[in-house]
């Protein structure tokens, strides 16, 4: 009985499969494995955190900056700053990048790769500005961490840069999870500020991975909801004016922040030691008196949604850790914002709400609603990213009744700030360009499939001058087209038709006794510039365009110093996927 043939399980054959857009088997297994890997990283970086908190916080509670004396905790934040300095000061400005900005800006210029320099001092600033007192959450920290390890994953495999950029969404999307124990926004914010993309091979390896990291977590953790809220509702229909008044006002706020935190340019005179100076003294000023504008302020935000934090607190929450936070970012230290902004929008909602039952004490929902409402809706203001924000606050409070007015305040709050304050994204106005490349429809697109599944593979490499022998055992493997290499290296190839040489085999005035020139002879040749094997369509397209070319040649190292052509992409190729892609 005949043997059935074995499945090819190669990783050669698994890279060819991510090539095309229709991967998404292939695309799942690796989002199962991002989500182990990223799991692993965020474990490890939590328990750092908890290291430094055992280590200076009394009880070893990360958050308990009130329990130290004013002392200490104001000089915290110069430390922190110091060692930051100390450590960023001889290395270059590229090394510096760091946080959700830094993964955006890599995913949209440099095909989803990180360097190694960067990552590493994501770890340090990311540990030593929360443990130091800064106004720093850690999520930012988890995205970049993340997405850089799910990256790195697939750099080390080889894979096709396509598949890169989804396993850049699956780290961020496992990093949010594990950081709130909400996979479904992860899932939300990697789509809608990260990837930009609403698909289903997008969608479906991110899901897997958010929750595959999200179980890591809870095996470490436990399934614990981030925050204790105890159960509210909206009271009344009377209470929507109310609640978008408090949306306007938040809106406002985010508005003041992403553009104080823009503010960088008016700094650029100031030398870098004096920057880092203002933003520490600040912090400890600011500390000395309401400790609770330091570290992520997750301690404040859970008193503020159970309506435990008196008024003052409140005030200097929603005021003080918002232009801390601002003014962090535009001194030059890339701390998270993505915490920070909870807390003060939940802050600012409390007091929305303590003014509202002030007002209308017979109809007035609970301040703790206010509270909820008003972190969503920052989040939402601040980053343009309204789902993200709704997910957020359904996964923290676990109450599908506050969806509603969630919605509208929401909505409230990103009108006011992009249309008011002339806002965008926060993290899209951090990046390289001000621009999020993946907003191009065009580049979307092409960016979600690889050279191997467009180019023609069936070429043969020959030199220009070759006799009729060799042409006719050239054709016999019957190739599409010719390579033809240049006798000097500063000289680009040049691709030739096949169908040509084989007409002028059949011509014979067009031999002579030197031979067959493949320059000469009646054709069409197009001149070509290298592109590898990993590239995405997006890469191709770029690279036509940058050497003024209308045909790319694919190669790949099969050994040290050895390349190998493995095919040819033409601009038509590339228009025609574009134009009439399934």
């Amino acid at each position: 009985m005949p043997r059935l043939p074995l499945p090819d399980l190669s990783l050669e054959r698994f890279r060819r499969q991510l090539a095309s857009v229709d991967a998404l088997p292939q695309l799942c297994v690796l989002g199962v494995a991002s989500g182990l890997v990223t799991g692993g990283v965020m474990v490890i970086f939590r328990l750092l955190l908890g290291v430094g908190a055992w280590l200076l916080m009394p009880q070893g509670n990360i958050e308990s900056f009130e329990a130290l004396s004013p002392y200490l905790r104001s000089l915290l934040p110069i430390a922190a700053v110091t060692l930051i300095g100390v450590w960023l000061w001889r290395q270059p400005r590229q090394a510096r990048k760091i946080g959700v900005a830094h993964v955006i800006d890599r995913l949209s210029y440099h095909q989803g790769r990180f360097p190694l320099r960067n990552w590493i001092n994501q770890w340090w600033i990311g540990i030593v500005s929360v443990v130091g007192g800064l106004s720093a959450g850690r999520e930012g920290p988890a995205i970049h961490l993340a997405a850089a390890a799910s990256s790195g994953l697939g750099q080390g495999l080889r894979l096709p840069h396509n598949s890169l950029r989804v396993l850049v969404g699956c780290g961020t999307a496992a990093g949010i999870a594990v950081s709130f124990n909400t996979p479904i926004a992860g899932v939300i914010f990697a789509m809608e500020v990260v990837m930009m993309e609403y698909t289903t091979a997008g969608f479906l390896p991110v899901i897997l991975a958010s929750s595959t990291g999200a179980v890591v977590a809870q095996l470490v953790y436990g399934s614990t909801p981030a925050f204790q809220v105890p159960p509210v509702s909206l009271g009344s229909l009377i209470d929507l004016p109310w609640i978008i008044v408090t949306a306007l006002i938040i809106g406002l706020l985010a508005g003041l922040f992403v553009h104080m935190a823009r503010s960088d340019a008016y700094l650029k005179s100031v030398p870098g030691w004096l920057r880092l100076a203002l933003v520490g003294v600040s912090v400890g000023a600011v500390a000395w008196w309401y400790p609770q504008v330091q570290g992520m302020g997750y301690d404040t935000l859970g008193a503020a949604l159970a309506g435990n934090v008196a008024t003052d607190v409140l005030v200097a929450v929603a005021i003080g850790k918002l232009l801390l936070t601002a003014g962090a970012v535009a001194c030059g230290v890339s701390v998270s914002i993505i915490g920070p902004i909870l807390v003060v929008g939940a802050a600012a909602g409390a007091l929305c709400g303590m003014l509202g039952g002030w007002l209308w004490p017979q109809v007035a929902s609970d301040a703790t609603f206010y509270a909820m409402l008003g972190m969503a809706a920052m989040m939402g203001a601040v980053l343009q990213a309204p789902l993200a924000a709704l997910m957020a606050l359904l996964e923290l409070t676990h109450n599908p009744n506050i969806i509603l007015p969630g919605m509208l305040s929401v909505a409230v709050a990103m009108l006011t700030s992009r249309q008011i304050c002339g806002c965008q994204g926060f993290f899209v106005t951090q990046t390289q360009h001000g621009l999020h490349r993946l907003q191009q429809p065009l580049m979307q697109a092409l960016s979600r499939v690889a050279v191997p599944a467009v180019m023609e593979r069936s070429v043969a490499r020959t030199q220009r001058r070759i006799t009729p022998e060799q042409a006719r055992k050239l054709l016999d493997d019957k190739p599409t087209w010719l390579v033809i290499i240049r006798s000097s290296d500063d000289k680009s190839p040049l691709a030739l038709k096949a169908a040509d040489l084989a007409r002028a085999l059949l011509d014979e005035q067009e031999l002579d006794e030197r031979g067959i020139d493949l320059l000469e002879i009646p054709g069409q040749r197009l001149e070509l510039a290298p592109i590898h094997l990993q590239a995405t369509l997006s890469e191709a397209f770029d690279r036509l365009n940058d050497y003024g070319v209308d045909a790319l040649y694919v190669q790949h190292t099969t050994a040290p110093m050895i390349q190998k052509i493995s095919g040819i992409i033409t601009r038509s190729a590339i228009e025609s996927y574009y134009r009439y892609k399934p």
